[in-house]
């Protein structure tokens, strides 16, 4: 019998990772899928509500991450209740279900981290639920996954100060954002522009002051085309309303489409707490963000020219098959990164 995997997805970007691991593992492990999930029944409650429909839990991020899943062949089991499993492959440990704490996991970095604040040193201090932290801040730190997969050795460094055991860490590459050239070869109609990768920090409920945002990122331009790309979070309405009583007309506003293309065509990146801003600096653009640029540049993910999906597949690989008590796997586990010629390091 065939060793059984739950993938937990979350986003589309979370999603189309994972399915790249998926694929990555072969026929030779049987892949199931779920929608990030809690074990909390208040949590459960307020999914079923519609409370969380602007988190990946439900909503249409459930909707989309479901079709995506189905419409490639996948299988899947919400919760994981369908079967018991041999391996966990995590996309966020905020919540760490009771009900596979029992079970071989790793973690696998999907993004950015958002910034860590008072609020996140409170959470931590007293060992409060990782979640009531607002956003991701601490994720990759809870240390109760068996093993994490890491986007470069800068947020090695990082998941480590946050309180994750640094044997647990690997270097991977993050999958999506290790072969970043590949976009420049795109048929996006548009080229030229300054463009503005905004966040959903009003629907993670923080406060932003957005049409002063907007008027700034008009004031970089100085003339120049502009391009909004929404964050797939974000109340569309509002923030288009925003742009276009804040931008000059002929502003282009996308909610939709391919980042990183978008990202390749343009000018300048304008960003505010968005993984994206990596794209804009691999690709030598002119990028400014609300993160200091010197601290991205530590941690912005290596380039493998896309083998971190084969990386992290192969230690997942090696830890189904390890035949000791998990916790003893990364003392004795010698990990060889697959890279290809293309391969930068830097």
């Amino acid at each position: 019998m065939r060793k059984r995997i739950l993938l937990t997805v979350g986003s589309f970007n979370q999603t189309s990772q994972m399915v790249q691991i998926a694929k990555a593992l072969g026929d030779q492990y049987d892949c199931w899928f779920s929608q990030y999930y809690a074990d909390s029944p208040i949590i459960n409650w307020a999914i079923r509500q519609g409370w969380l429909d602007h988190t990946i839990m439900g909503g249409r991020f459930r909707t989309a991450s479901e079709a995506y899943l189905l419409d490639n062949g996948k299988q899947l089991d919400y919760q994981g209740r369908k079967h018991p499993y041999d391996l966990v492959i995590h996309c966020s440990d905020l919540i760490v279900p009771a009900n596979v704490r029992a079970t071989r996991s790793v973690w696998v970095q999907e993004g950015m981290v958002d910034p860590v604040t008072p609020l996140t040193h409170i959470i931590k201090s007293l060992k409060l639920p990782r979640y009531l932290s607002v956003g991701t801040s601490l994720n990759g730190s809870s240390n109760l996954c068996d093993v994490y997969c890491a986007a470069s050795e800068g947020y090695k460094a990082f998941f480590t100060k946050m309180g994750t055991d640094p044997g647990k860490i690997f270097v991977t590459g993050m999958p999506n954002f290790d072969d970043l050239d590949k976009f420049r070869r795109n048929d996006f109609p548009h080229r030229d522009y300054v463009m503005v990768a905004t966040s959903d920090i009003r629907e993670t409920f923080r406060t932003e002051d957005r049409p002063a945002f907007i008027r700034k990122a008009v004031e970089m331009a100085a003339g120049r085309p502009l391009l909004f790309k929404l964050h797939p979070n974000e109340d569309r309405e509002r923030a288009e309303a925003e742009i276009r009583e804040n931008a000059p007309e002929g502003t282009l506003v996308f909610q939709e489409g391919n980042t990183n293309e978008m990202i390749a065509n343009c000018q300048e990146l304008i960003t505010q707490y968005s993984t994206v801003v990596y794209v804009g600096m691999a690709l030598g653009k002119t990028v400014s963000s609300y993160f200091d640029l010197d601290e991205l540049r530590r941690l912005t993910p290596i380039q493998n020219g896309g083998t971190s999906a084969t990386n992290i597949a192969t230690i997942c690989r090696d830890f189904l098959e390890f035949t000791g008590p998990r916790k003893e796997f990364v003392k004795s586990y010698r990990f060889e990164p697959v890279l290809s010629q293309a391969t930068n390091l830097s």
